[in-house]
């Protein structure tokens, strides 16, 4: 089975052209390499919580994405709102995802724990928030990735109660 990915980047510059997305670039290679998912819908919205709640309600209702992934918005900036646009959207919240990457994170950096990204479920759909620059993408998503299927299976129901 391939699962459908649905990339949000939330950034101000990002949004206006100003600056190039390359966190998208390596989730997508991330995505397509070891999850072996297709990236069905990609797009830059800023930093604000309406447009970044209404796109997660349009990825995970309409276009029915099985994990959003979501770049950007997870400091402690006035303008990071990623984790609460999410959790305005979220049915329940899957704490251990978000912890199992802040602490691998925080092994090779204290800066780590000041990630506030978070891990959500609406309906049928998966979020993870990742942090906005390449190599905290890369170091958050691959400290999951391994687990990645099975909390999938789990959402779509593909696998039965314990």
């Amino acid at each position: 089975m391939r699962w459908k990915v649905a990339l949000l980047t939330a950034s101000d510059k990002g949004s206006r052209g100003e600056r190039e997305d390359t966190s998208a670039q390596v989730i997508r290679e991330l995505i397509e390499e070891e999850l072996h998912g297709d990236i069905i819908d990609y797009r830059i919205v800023p930093d604000d919580q309406d447009e970044i709640r209404a796109a997660l309600i349009e990825m995970a209702d309409y276009y029915q994405a099985d994990l959003i992934l979501t770049t950007g918005g997870t400091g402690l900036a006035f303008r990071d709102v990623t984790p609460e646009a999410t959790l305005m959207i979220a049915e329940r919240i899957v704490p251990g995802i978000a912890e199992a990457m802040r602490a691998t994170v925080i092994q090779r950096s204290r800066k780590g724990m000041l990630f506030r990204g978070i891990c959500a479920i609406r309906g049928r759909t998966l979020i993870l928030n990742l942090p906005g620059d390449p190599k905290g993408v890369h170091e958050h998503l691959m400290a999951v990735m391994d687990v990645l299927p099975e909390a999938l299976d789990q959402v779509k129901g593909l696998r039965g109660e314990q």
